[in-house]
């Protein structure tokens, strides 16, 4: 902590779920991605069980991820804006 400028515990907090946000999101995409690919590989070779459960718990997976990173991004862009214009 500096003695100049004292750190805030709320920014360093929003800060903090900004990153863990940020990273959930881009975690997120790469498993949609990865099942898009997965889905036209599986199209051209033919769909087996293996690439439908891989095509499903990608996307499963990318979107517990990604509903509440989306939400969490957001919270924290609206607080900081808040701040901003109340003058915090």
């Amino acid at each position: 902590m500096d003695a100049v400028t004292p750190k805030d515990p709320v920014r360093a907090r929003r800060r903090r779920i900004a990153r863990i946000a940020d990273l959930a999101q881009r975690g997120g995409y790469i498993l949609f991605g990865a099942a898009v690919v997965a889905f036209v590989v599986a199209f051209i070779v033919g769909f087996s069980p293996a690439w439908v459960t891989f095509i499903v718990t990608c996307m499963a997976i990318g979107s517990i991820l990604l509903a509440p990173a989306i939400v969490a991004g957001y919270a924290v862009k609206a607080a900081e804006r808040d701040d901003l214009e109340h003058g915090r």
